[in-house]
């Protein structure tokens, strides 16, 4: 009966420890194809749990009469303590809270600086920006956008802002932080349990595995620059209880962060180096970030699609256009695009007569890692 103890205390000191190893960035756990492992673990988690206790209550009589009994004690303690950090201490959604209330004001109230990098996202003829200061910390923002639900969220350690539509199976539903998968936030779905990628909105694990959120177009940019794309919008303003927290995401946004997982690299093509990623269809291509600062814009293909990147002159804000056919060949001038004898603002709005406006193209800025692990057949420019 004994050994019944020293089994259970260690089996279950092994389960908790590797329920958690394999959704946090531990050492070797990310670079593993291990999201079916977690999510069994995490599924059966409470059968686990209770066969393990039962070995070890089933020995507890006998070690305990035994003399030395400070032994079982130290143990029993040393695997209550790991049952707790694993699963309170160590827990995503209690280590990164969503805002007690996601404050929003309009330009004449607001007070982030207007330098700050900002998701964008507009819907229904309604614009919101969400500075990455907070959004970094929070991982996820729920808010209304043009009358619809919409969840705005974003990875540090992936330097990836997406904005979904928080619809299961059609339905609205609350999403918490889990952990991560390849170095990339994960969201469990209080419905099904699913867990969903945060680079696309893909479910990785449980019932709706190989589903995805509805996506929305988004820009990244400085405060700025949006404003001036969209001075009727509004922008997250920081809530007072996580003011620590967003003063420690002051540096993020330049790549000097002190953190390890997300220091940038400044030469190109390294694991942490920036890139800004494009997919239309099944293709995709990556531009180095270093060469987009020199070239400020850049005429090429994605597929078979022509598209036009370009930087704008705050070396932050980024978009992309349809160029329609490979012919036609965009230059940039004080923010401005220019094509043959038509001139168009960055929303692609032409600001010249009656030209037709251009369609803008998702761009995404991230870190290589992170475009090439979830967009394997990439190329890169």
């Amino acid at each position: 009966m004994k050994k019944l103890f020293y089994i259970g205390i260690a089996a279950i000191i092994l389960y908790e420890i590797a329920k958690v190893y394999f959704i946090m960035p531990m050492p070797g756990s990310q670079q593993m194809n291990s999201i079916d492992l977690a999510y069994f673990l995490h599924s059966w988690r409470w059968f686990f749990r209770i066969f393990f206790w039962v070995l070890i209550l089933s020995g507890a009589i006998s070690v305990f009469k035994a003399k030395r009994k400070w032994l079982p004690a130290l143990v029993l303690l040393i695997a209550a303590g790991i049952t707790y950090a694993t699963n309170f201490e160590m827990a995503a959604d209690t280590m990164f809270y969503q805002p007690n209330e996601v404050i929003l004001h309009h330009a004449a109230q607001n007070k982030v600086e207007d330098n700050r990098l900002v998701i964008g996202v507009e819907a229904n003829g309604e614009a919101k920006a969400y500075p990455i200061q907070y959004i970094g910390y929070h991982h996820q923002v729920q808010d209304i956008l043009g009358g619809k639900p919409i969840i705005v969220t974003y990875c540090t350690v992936c330097r990836t802002g997406r904005v979904f539509e928080p619809l299961v199976n059609g339905q609205k539903d609350a999403f918490r932080l889990v952990g991560m998968d390849h170095f990339n936030a994960m969201f469990e779905d209080q419905t099904t349990g699913s867990w969903w990628r945060q680079a696309n909105g893909e479910a990785i694990a449980g019932p709706l595995k190989g589903k995805f959120l509805p996506e929305l177009p988004i820009t990244q940019t400085s405060l700025a620059q949006w404003l001036r794309l969209h001075p009727d919008s509004k922008i997250m303003q920081p809530d007072p209880a996580y003011q620590v927290k967003y003063d420690s995401m002051s540096r993020y946004e330049t790549g000097k962060g002190r953190s390890a997982l997300t220091l940038t690299d400044t030469t190109s093509w390294k694991d942490k180096s920036w890139v800004v990623g494009i997919k239309v269809g099944q293709a995709s291509k990556a531009f180095d970030w270093n060469r987009l600062k020199k070239e400020r814009i850049i005429n090429t293909s994605v597929g078979s699609r022509p598209i036009a990147v370009v930087l704008s002159e705050d070396d932050k804000s980024i978009f992309a256009f349809d160029r329609v056919t490979q012919t036609n060949t965009f230059s940039v001038n004080h923010d401005t695009l220019f094509l043959k004898n038509s001139a168009y603002n960055f929303l692609g709005k032409s600001v010249s007569g009656s030209a037709t406006d251009l369609k803008p193209v998702n761009a995404y800025q991230e870190f290589w890692h992170s475009w090439r692990t979830f967009n394997p057949k990439t190329e890169r420019y």
